[in-house]
């Protein structure tokens, strides 16, 4: 089929000024759905979580050696992380506070 690049243009504004107001009604009925389609499954997997390595899930546990606070380590009382006595900032009343929380 031919094409007259010369001939006006019609826009789809153009072609819905002109339709008629059941013609309109028709359309949005066709184009709405009351029913939505979502597979809760399909949408789980496509999330992935930022810096989680999600590879040893086949099956492997994890083992993780807990070793006890060493002599030269204290427990910071702001964040509760474990330091090396030398991130140790103030002592006042007992209260151990490193360098990242002063």
């Amino acid at each position: 089929m031919a094409t007259d690049y010369d001939a006006p243009r019609r826009s789809e504004a153009d072609e819905l000024a002109e339709d008629s107001l059941e013609e309109l009604k028709a359309r949005r009925n066709e184009n709405q759905s009351g029913v939505v389609d979502v597979d809760e499954d399909a949408t789980a997997e496509n999330f992935e979580l930022p810096g989680a390595d999600l590879s040893g899930l086949s099956g492997e546990d994890l083992t993780v050696k807990v070793v006890p606070k060493q002599a030269d380590e204290f427990t910071c009382s702001v964040c509760f992380l474990v330091h090396h006595r030398s991130r140790l900032a103030e002592e006042s009343g007992g209260r151990m506070i490193c360098r990242d929380c002063a």
